[in-house]
């Protein structure tokens, strides 16, 4: 069995789902992509048995066929090969795959497709339309905060909440809480899934730049998207989710309003002194004033720096951990940024001081105790 594609349109979908591919996976079979052709469109398959990525594409063929070709020789060939139509020989029999492009032939060893594992296939629930920017940005929100702490598996995907006229997504790893709410995607039913940070991040990867719409369809243990050529399926995290809203504090009558750029570059500035376990920086609120502090006693190092704001509320001091504040202020796009507070010791609330039409940002930051009040 022959077909013929260009080298450049073939290592670009190998390339866009090839994330799936593990170095030591579960079974031999799955350091391969599946092939599989029929009527002038080759499918190609990548699977970790947790999740599975398929792309297709057209080539001259006059058969169909199917057999497992091992990805990392592929995709080697494929880098370093000139842009050019390449022809591909299968033997079924002998799972022998040969390449022969304008100046050479290339020989590799393929396996038997029947022991690649089935894709599932989802049914069962109504599909759910989404804008691709739409789904970009909410992942970009939230996956940074995602957990990796496998004893919390829960933790360890981002919870999608589907509503009759939004949808919701939410991250926490315990230390800090994302929430992405947009309100100009509705689902048309009321669902919780938990979807894995592979898939997730895989997804990101493939969405294309230009405005697209993904469909999304799901069941009691898988999710799938599609979009242009491209299709996911991934096993959903079958735990229960914590229940986050609890988490958020309602009554917060300390609010500081400030410029993000001047206290995300103060805050990178002030963590260089701060103790390198804790990366612990002090926030002085007093009057129109924000004080910035930190210091690393094992070193004698300190640094302290003072910014105007607006600020609404009793004098504090509060401690947060810089690296998850930096992180969190750098996923933030607008120009000012609203720090809701209660006490030292009750987590602190960071969004857009003007949000965007039909999103809702929310970001919870746990407090690290200082030592004048433990």
């Amino acid at each position: 069995m022959k077909f013929i594609v260009s080298s450049s349109a073939l290592l670009k979908q190998l390339q866009s789902i090839n994330g799936v591919v593990t170095n030591n996976p579960v079974v031999p079979i799955l350091e391969n992509f599946l092939f599989e052709i029929e009527d002038g469109k080759l499918t190609i398959t990548a699977s970790d048995l947790e999740t599975s990525m398929m792309t297709e594409l057209p080539v001259e063929a006059r058969e169909s066929g199917r057999i497992a070709a091992p990805a990392r020789i592929l995709l080697d060939t494929l880098k370093n090969l000139p842009d050019q139509p390449v022809t591909f020989t299968l033997d079924e029999e002998t799972y022998t795959i040969e390449i022969a492009s304008s100046n050479g032939r290339y020989k590799l060893a393929g396996e038997n497709a029947t022991d690649f594992p089935r894709v599932p296939v989802v049914k069962g629930s109504a599909p759910i339309e989404m804008p691709s920017s739409s789904l970009s940005r909410a992942i970009n929100k939230t996956i940074f905060a995602v957990s990796t702490d496998e004893l919390r598996p829960a933790m360890t995907g981002i919870l999608v909440q589907l509503a009759d006229n939004q949808v919701t997504f939410v991250a926490t790893d315990g230390h800090r809480l994302l929430r992405y709410r947009r309100s100009d995607v509705g689902a048309g039913q009321t669902a919780n899934l938990i979807i894995p940070r592979k898939a997730f991040n895989l997804l990101k990867s493939a969405l294309p730049s230009e405005a697209t719409t993904v469909r999304v369809e799901f069941n009691n243990s898988n999710a799938f998207f599609s979009f242009n050529q491209m299709r996911l399926v991934c096993r959903l995290i079958d735990e229960r989710y914590p229940d986050y809203e609890n988490v958020i504090p309602v009554s917060n009558p300390n609010k500081l309003i400030i410029s993000r750029a001047d206290f995300l570059n103060s805050v990178k500035r002030i963590s260089i002194y701060s103790n390198k376990t804790t990366h612990q920086v002090r926030l002085r609120l007093a009057g129109s004033e924000l004080t910035i502090s930190a210091e690393d006693l094992d070193f004698s190092n300190e640094a302290n720096e003072k910014l105007p704001c607006q600020y609404d509320g009793e004098d504090m001091e509060i401690g947060f951990n810089a690296r998850f504040l930096a992180e969190m202020l750098s996923n933030i796009d607008s120009e000012e940024i609203t720090l809701e507070l209660s006490t030292p010791n009750r987590a602190g609330l960071l969004m857009p001081t003007t949000p965007d039409d039909n999103e809702s940002i929310l970001m919870l930051v746990m407090p690290v105790m200082l030592n004048n009040y433990v």
